[in-house]
């Protein structure tokens, strides 16, 4: 991990409504002016979607849209190109609106085992099922994640990149909870140790630079995520139980940042900012943390991706988390 990186207090997860892409940049770089993210905007169709997007970054593999969803294919296809093209617009929209930024600049990409987990194989099974196309899979992003971010490295030569890996499909892939194409089995679960080792192999592409793993599902495996390079961990703040309290203390005495995500990714009445980090504070509290070193371990986010949130909430929910992050470095008791 690069010692001298310092995350800020406050971010997004990734997707954002509607299907402009210099409006989503102008949105995410005015509020998060120290920790702006790359817009991804699914309702644009197959590509913009999360798993096409990731699909389109493969090397030396290629993925159609079927009506069951993703397919592994030979060649590349129209819908793969069109994943391509969004891309290339969104980064497009992003540097125009980062010209002369210096500061922490957020990537993302589904990880290796969502993505083997949705990517299905010819016969229709997911990849999951294959130990040896899961490997192919993992190799074949982590060239792709290479080639990302020397572009984002590109067109953004003052921002120290943060790569974010998407998997919200991890637990059920250790709990063999994945369901098969006919929906009446599920796939076998995954061992622990290959699934340690492939995340590590894929945010190794970082180099040492930031990697956080974000995952929306109950049961956030955080040792594993630690073990595995996570220099951060991003969640939905809500799911968590006392349960998790040993594992998250852990985390933040090993200096593994934790992105919480308190506002709600779906309309409705946005509370207090001292209020929607309250639950925060009590987590600390309880496990006996300095409140001093809340403001150094915690970046607020939103619970989830944002694709599913009106516009106008969309704003006002960014800015919410602004002022969240700001509430918890005045007040942290």
């Amino acid at each position: 991990m690069n010692a001298h990186f310092s995350f800020s207090p406050a971010t997004g997860i990734g997707s954002m409504p509607g299907g402009d892409a210099r409006e989503a940049a102008k949105t995410v770089t005015g509020t998060f002016e120290d920790f702006p993210f790359l817009p991804e905007l699914p309702a644009r169709g197959p590509g913009a979607d999360m798993i096409g997007r990731t699909a389109g970054m493969l090397v030396e593999l290629y993925a159609r849209v079927e009506p069951s969803g993703w397919r592994i294919g030979d060649r590349p296809g129209r819908d793969s190109k069109r994943a391509r093209s969004w891309l290339g617009e969104d980064l497009d929209a992003l540097e125009e609106f980062t010209q002369g930024y210096e500061g922490p600049l957020k990537v993302q990409a589904v990880g290796p085992w969502t993505l083997a987990a949705a990517l299905e194989l010819k016969n229709g099974e997911a990849a999951l099922s294959d130990p040896g196309a899961c490997r192919d899979l993992a190799a074949s992003l982590a060239e792709g994640l290479r080639l990302h971010l020397a572009e984002a490295r590109r067109r953004v030569p003052g921002a120290q990149l943060v790569l974010q890996l998407d998997e919200p499909s991890l637990t059920a892939v250790l709990r063999g909870q994945v369901r098969t194409a006919s929906g009446y089995r599920t796939h076998r679960a995954v061992d622990r140790q290959i699934v340690e080792a492939t995340l590590r192999d894929v945010a190794g592409v970082h180099g040492g630079g930031p990697v956080v793993i974000h995952t929306c599902a109950p049961d956030v495996p955080f040792a594993l995520l630690r073990r595995a390079g996570a220099t951060a961990i991003s969640f939905d703040f809500s799911l968590l139980t006392e349960r998790d309290d040993d594992a998250i203390g852990e985390a933040v005495e090993a200096g593994t940042r934790l992105f919480t995500g308190v506002v709600p990714g779906t309309d409705g009445p946005l509370s207090d900012p001292a209020g929607s980090v309250m639950g925060v504070r009590t987590l600390w509290r309880r496990l006996g943390l300095q409140p001093g070193r809340l403001a150094e371990a915690v970046t607020v986010t939103p619970a989830c991706g944002l694709a599913g949130a009106s516009p106008e909430y969309a704003r006002r929910a960014l800015a919410h988390c602004v002022r969240a992050a700001r509430s918890l470095a005045d007040n942290p008791e």
